[in-house]
């Protein structure tokens, strides 16, 4: 049984003639003829019985055609939706990022993106994790693109730097730091501190931040994302070394940039290598990068 055998099989129905049939379906009479009979064949039962020059369905014709029309629409909404998904102008986009820039800069650059009248049909699924979680769900094909930080020893994915995010500690409103305008990460060493997890691809930039200066943080709690973080700071939990975002705001807390920071903490745009993208995603990721490739970031540029 193959694909051609149901379509004939549905027109013949239809029309109850093989000549009409044949015709409509640029085909032979002889070849529809024996693509029904090979069909008949393999069910094991008669499709079609004569009448005068015409032929209608038997008993069990009938029953079959409720089933292959079923399929076959089947087929066609599954074709049409298929269209759909890797249209430009109407597929979808399975994006992630990390926390720190779902606030304020994904739902931007997105705005930004579908203003163009050829992807405002576009549609978005998107979903926030910790940088593992994203390139694991990235090699899975979960999602097209992510935007996340650089992760060593994927020679497989692809990271394009987009934007770059400084670091600032956070601190509870009543604590002793608070008196300050800005503090030094040494600063920080008596105090307990409110960590990213080993999942956060922030944990290596924070752990190498005071590798840099010979000493060990006093780590009395680990969380993977940043409002997390925030919240239990503003709970007297400790204090903690953050990205510097616009979420962060909105917690009680004061927040005390870092004096000598010694590198830049990048989000990257992230894809697997030489792997098929929808037209869409492949779109998303062409602006993304066009838009940010020649530009310098600061924090005003990318956050607020």
């Amino acid at each position: 049984m193959n694909l051609n055998q149901l379509y004939y099989f549905e027109k013949l129905a239809e029309l109850e003639h093989y000549t009409k049939a044949a015709e409509q379906l640029s085909i032979s009479q002889p070849s529809l003829s024996h693509a029904i009979s090979s069909l008949e064949d393999e069910l094991g039962i008669f499709l079609f019985e004569k009448q005068g020059r015409n032929v209608r369905l038997t008993k069990h014709g009938r029953i079959y055609l409720s089933y292959v029309k079923n399929a076959l629409n089947e087929l066609k909404l599954g074709k049409n939706q298929i269209k759909k998904l890797t249209s430009i102008s109407e597929g979808h986009i399975d994006l992630a990022y990390i926390s720190s820039i779902g606030a304020y800069f994904i739902p931007n650059l997105m705005s930004s993106f579908l203003k163009n009248k050829q992807y405002k049909n576009i549609r978005f699924l998107c979903n926030e994790g910790s940088t593992t979680k994203l390139i694991t769900g990235l090699k899975k094909e979960k999602y097209d693109l992510v935007f996340c930080s650089h992760v060593h020893n994927e020679p497989h994915i692809e990271f394009v730097p987009i934007c770059e995010q400084k670091l600032v500690v956070i601190v509870p409103k009543n604590h002793p730091l608070a008196n300050n305008d800005y503090i030094s990460l040494k600063d920080t060493l008596p105090y307990n501190l409110v960590y990213y997890t080993k999942e956060s691809g922030l944990r290596s930039i924070v752990d190498d931040l005071f590798t840099s200066i010979g000493a060990n943080p006093k780590i009395s709690s680990e969380v993977e994302e940043d409002n997390s973080i925030a919240g239990l700071v503003a709970a007297n939990m400790g204090i903690a070394v953050v990205t510097d975002n616009p979420t962060i705001r909105n917690f009680d807390l004061k927040i005390l940039p870092l004096t000598s920071l010694p590198y830049k903490r990048y989000v990257y745009l992230a894809f697997v290598k030489n792997r098929y993208l929808p037209p869409a995603a492949q779109e998303f990721k062409n602006y993304t990068i066009n838009t940010f490739s020649h530009k310098h970031f600061h924090k005003s540029d990318i956050l607020f």
